[in-house]
């Protein structure tokens, strides 16, 4: 339910705080007083379109928040939930900002949204009920949505949606499978040869690195077989010249000097010859190790030589080859198997279009039973309403084709106003006052099983009065048993009724206009139902009536 509502630099209102109790609240003031702006920026933070002009005079900006309990709002809460945007699952703020440069933005609990999320939230906290656009009782999901509610029929009309899907998704991969089976058939000729090409060339991990290294080695063989035996000759030959032969001979040399501080001298050239004599030995081994084979060496190039064709002709690195042949290999897999996958899902979809037809029919009987039962409630309140000769129906038109996420039907809610008049659609027959009035019957019909807290009727009381007008109060005040209700009027029998009032005032001066709410004590209540009664100047009568009146009502 409503809460608070906060509201600055709104058209006349400058600052405005207001509270709300859980049952009937009323609104009234006198005539051009502003009653409905209050609910106009209620409504902007319902998803409602924003305009700059809408900002109060040298206002830079204007700002509206609503905050709602949510603790019996199950559908509000998980819809927060699922998008991570619940704070506190007792309470949920709107906030809604309008710029001087057109611009508008929303929050949820202080993140920012998109204004469709926020109508979308907004439609499962609030229904508002007026003469003007926000009349949700005109669209056709609307009425579908009270029919089955009132008949106890949300979760299998849920449950059909869901399945409606089900058979959506079902149809379409086996319509993309349908049509895609030339293409699959000609890429499954392509895979099957690119994937014996690759069996038979049967390429290995790394095998690309090791034949490079490979080849690499063996095109460089003679080479480097000359080069390493050209320096173990200079290292090891015993011709004059060479570096052994040389630090021999400086070493015998030296040794004959028999002086001992030329030691360290000796030690270091025998340390040298030492390790050449050691790099020698290793120059030899690595010689022996050279493997000059032309035969392999046309080998390897021939081998490498394929898996560089094939690397090209799929432009990949030759080291991708395994990983593209893999790939290729599941692809395969999955076309081969492609006409099994259209056979389960030609089952699978024959056996959800069955079941929805079942579950459809079964809806369309119930509904149709709910129906009849709603006709005659609501045309009895209409009576009550002063609608004496209306009479109320409900058409289940079924829909062209085959499914709908509905079900087989729409719901469309039919009115006769008057004696032999033929019923025609609501949007199109009911005047605004008649309008209002078939929703608070429909509303406190349906009010048990209705999934939406706050109900909002906005002037539901045009074109009224005297006992009818009394029977509006009633209904209202016995509405707010189930949902918190909040009603714009001019007439005293309704305002008597609330469990709270609110007055808006309109205070004009030289410097400006500038509207004000404010909640009325007891007395206060009584003053303004006298007001209303009508009469420039309250006399002790008119008091007298309007203590009555509010008496009676609170009982």
């Amino acid at each position: 339910m409503l809460t608070h509502l906060t509201i600055s630099n709104f058209t006349l209102v400058q600052t405005l705080d207001l509270s709300f109790g859980s049952a009937m609240t009323v609104v009234s003031g006198e005539t051009g007083a502003g009653k409905s702006i209050m609910l106009d920026a209620l409504g902007l933070t319902l998803g409602d379109r924003a305009d700059s002009n809408l900002i109060s005079a040298k206002a830079k900006k204007a700002e509206i928040n609503s905050t709602f309990s949510i603790a019996e709002s199950g559908l509000a809460v998980d819809w927060l939930r699922e998008r991570d945007l619940i704070d506190d699952e007792y309470s949920v703020i709107l906030r809604r900002v309008i710029t001087r440069d057109g611009r508008s933005r929303g929050f949820i609990n202080g993140v920012p949204t998109t204004i469709g999320d926020m109508k979308i939230l907004g439609n499962l906290l609030i229904d508002i009920h007026s003469q003007h656009e926000h009349q949700s009782l005109l669209k056709r999901e609307t009425q579908r949505r009270l029919l089955d509610e009132f008949g106890d029929l949300t979760k299998e009309a849920s449950e059909l949606r869901q399945l409606f899907y089900q058979c959506q998704a079902c149809e379409k991969k086996l319509c993309d499978l349908s049509n895609d089976i030339d293409e699959q058939s000609s890429r499954l000729q392509l895979l099957s040869y690119q994937a014996q090409e690759l069996a038979e060339l049967s390429i290995q991990a790394s095998e690309s690195e090791e034949l490079e290294s490979e080849q690499k080695l063996l095109a460089n063989a003679e080479t480097r077989l000359y080069q390493v035996q050209q320096a173990i000759l200079l290292f090891a030959s015993d011709e004059e010249g060479s570096l052994l032969y040389s630090l021999s001979r400086a070493l015998n040399l030296i040794s004959d000097l028999n002086d001992e501080r030329i030691k360290p001298v000796l030690d270091l050239l025998s340390s040298s010859r030492i390790q050449i004599e050691e790099a020698t030995s290793d120059l030899e081994h690595y010689a022996q190790s050279c493997e000059v084979d032309p035969r392999k060496l046309e080998l390897v190039e021939s081998r490498l030589g394929k898996i560089y064709d094939i690397a090209r002709k799929h432009r990949i690195k030759a080291n991708e080859i395994p990983g593209l042949e893999k790939k290729i290999n599941q692809e395969l897999a999955a076309l081969e198997h492609s006409g099994d996958d259209i056979d389960l899902l030609t089952i699978e979809l024959a056996s959800l279009k069955k079941d929805y037809q079942v579950r459809a029919a079964d809806l369309s009987r119930e509904r149709g039973k709910v129906a009849a039962t709603l006709e005659i409630q609501v045309s009895k309140k209409l009576s009550e309403l002063g609608m004496a000769g209306a009479k109320f129906q409900i058409a289940l038109k079924p829909i062209t084709g085959d499914q709908s996420a509905s079900g087989l039907e729409e719901v469309e809610f039919l009115i006769s106003a008057n004696p032999g008049q033929k019923p025609g659609p609501l949007r199109d027959i009911a005047s605004g006052g008649e309008l209002s009035r078939i929703s608070l019957a429909i509303q406190v019909i349906t009010a048990n099983t209705s999934s939406v807290p706050t109900l909002v009727f906005d002037e539901v009381d045009v074109g009224v009065g005297g006992a009818v007008a009394e029977v509006v109060g009633t209904l209202l005040r016995e509405l707010a048993r189930q949902a918190q209700i909040i009603c714009v009027t001019h007439l005293p029998q309704v305002a008597a009724q609330g469990h709270q009032h609110l007055m808006v005032n309109k205070d004009s001066k030289p410097a400006g206009t500038t509207i004000d709410v404010v909640a009325l004590s007891e007395i206060e209540k009584v003053n303004e139902i006298a007001r209303m009664l009508g009469g420039v100047e309250m006399t002790d009568q008119s008091l007298a009536h309007a203590h009555e009146m509010f008496a009676t009502a609170q009982k």
